[in-house]
């Protein structure tokens, strides 16, 4: 019989990455999500039966074990922007983590994947830094040879990084951005995937890996890019901390107010993490480690940015017709 993996939060940007390369490993894959009848996608991804998405809710012992019964590894995606609410960052990013890890000890399951993020460090200023060191603590506590994979800012189709800021364009001649000299070392998902299946099928090590492309540049230089790419021309502004960190106060009130039916556009503690660069630290063990050669922004942006350009799918045609006329 085929091996079986539980993948927390496998339907999300990351997850679904993976689960789809397990499935192709001919691996059995349990999908845990909160919402099973949107995660249906997955079930195409394997043969009849091989990829099924469950309800779980990581904050509940209980549901954790019940949808981890009988699986070889473990993979841990579930990660959340959201500091407010029952699914907080220490609920989720925390508690969450540490609770898969606990539980999957118990089971004796052979492997365990956790999914971090660069900067994370439990004595950070910054509340989703401090949930996400916390969480690696607790998964390492419980699950000491687990692979653990912190990769900078994830690019790829269904991205809120360039996708975000993509969408700003048709809304104004002014992109905003806090931090524009802040530093990046973007990874493609599909690379952060392949690094995870490494760790579910042992053919890697354990432990902390910082997963970043190929290039390091500042916020500023990837806007530049993205507007390239979407053949669009905007003025980039850089709000200082100082205003950024009033405008994430009134958002985060604004939304606190409204019981969170209107969406904070920037939060304070965003503000403190784009204080820090977010690159892999010298030393560190890195995608090369694992036999991955990193994907470029410039090999990607194309395939998924190109509904943004002002005449969409039609744009590269109309380039062509004027080189042509110029000629």
């Amino acid at each position: 019989m085929s091996k079986l993996v539980t993948i927390y939060g496998g339907s999300g940007f990351v997850g679904r990455y993976i689960a789809r390369r397990m499935a192709k490993e001919g691996w059995r894959v349990r999908v845990a999500v909160r919402r099973p009848n949107e995660a249906i996608f997955v079930r195409p991804y394997g043969a009849v039966g091989q990829v099924e998405p469950v309800f779980c809710n990581i904050r509940d012992d209980a549901s954790v074990r019940s949808v981890m019964n009988g699986a070889d590894a473990v993979v841990n995606c579930v990660g959340t922007f959201d500091k407010g609410g029952k699914n907080n960052f220490d609920a989720v990013q925390h508690e969450g983590a540490e609770r898969v890890a606990r539980i999957a000890a118990e089971q004796g399951v052979a492997r365990m994947v956790h999914i971090s993020a660069i900067g994370a460090d439990k004595d950070s200023d910054s509340l989703y830094a401090q949930s996400k060191g916390l969480g690696e603590e607790g998964v390492l506590q419980h699950m000491p040879g687990a692979m653990i994979l912190r990769p900078s800012v994830i690019f790829g189709p269904e991205d809120e990084f360039f996708n975000r800021f993509a969408k700003l364009t048709r809304l104004s001649p002014v992109l905003p951005v806090v931090g524009a000299d802040t530093r990046f070392q973007p990874v493609y998902v599909d690379d952060v995937a392949q690094a995870a299946v490494k760790g579910v099928l042992g053919t890697a090590a354990g432990g902390v890996y910082e997963l970043g492309g190929p290039d390091v540049r500042s916020f500023r230089e990837l806007m530049q890019e993205m507007l390239h790419t979407i053949r669009r021309r905007r003025l980039i502004l850089n709000i200082p901390f100082w205003a950024a960190g009033v405008i994430g106060s009134v958002s985060d009130l604004v939304q606190s107010v409204s019981l969170g039916l209107i969406p904070a556009q920037i939060t304070r503690d965003q503000v403190r993490s784009l204080k820090r660069d977010n690159v892999v630290a010298e030393g560190a063990k890195t995608l090369a480690d694992l036999d991955i050669r990193p994907t470029a922004t410039e090999a990607v942006l194309d395939e998924y940015l190109w509904p943004y350009r002002p005449s969409g799918q039609y744009d590269a045609i109309k380039e062509s017709a004027r080189n042509l006329r110029a000629q």
